[in-house]
């Protein structure tokens, strides 16, 4: 089993590594904040709510998930819709894949191009962030679909540092946040 190295925290990274659910959970979460804080929050979730089981956060209480996504420090910046967001991929797991995330990117041995089509089809995902996940399910969790590499783009490409899938240490890291403001530069200049 690989273990990622995505948040600088060895449980968190741990929760990540074991159970799909909370890695596509973080993927889920990973806008607006700092990667770390992302996918630092599945395991916030689990040690507040007393589990990440999309079949729990499916059924929990609206208003105490919100609570649970406010208390200090907080799983995201905008804490009521992130928490109605992770519910409702909760939703999608439960009711689409048998409460089993991995079975969307498993179930009937799936070529690249139909993980992209699964997984753009969740609450909260669209092109961009389900490419970068089918990049990280091939990159470093060993995903051998078919043509997932062409399905993925750019993201596709070894040593390219454009997104969480190029994450393994520290310095890597480093390399996708230099990559991510380069680009951000880029759009302004282009912007004038």
């Amino acid at each position: 089993m690989t273990t990622l190295n995505i948040t600088g925290d060895a449980a968190a990274d741990e929760l990540l590594s074991t159970d799909s659910f909370a890695l596509l959970t973080g993927m889920l979460l990973d806008q607006q904040v700092a990667m770390e804080t992302a996918f630092a929050g599945p395991l916030k979730i689990e040690q507040r709510v007393g589990s990440i089981d999309p079949q729990q956060i499916a059924g929990y209480d609206p208003d105490r998930l919100v609570e649970v996504f406010k208390q200090t420090p907080a799983v995201h910046r905008y804490p009521g819709s992130m928490a109605g967001r992770v519910q409702a991929l909760a939703h999608a797991v439960v009711d689409d894949w048998g409460g089993d995330a991995s079975a969307i990117w498993t179930q009937g041995d799936p070529d690249g191009a139909t993980v992209l089509k699964r997984l753009k089809a969740l609450p909260g995902f669209g092109d961009q962030k389900a490419k970068i996940f089918l990049a990280l399910l091939g990159k470093q969790l060993g995903l051998q679909a078919a043509g997932w590499r062409e399905a993925v783009g750019h993201y596709g490409e070894d040593g390219c540092f454009a997104s969480v899938a190029d994450i393994t240490d520290a310095e890597s890291l480093a390399k996708v946040r230099a990559t991510k403001q380069a680009a951000k530069a880029a759009a302004k200049s282009a912007k004038g």
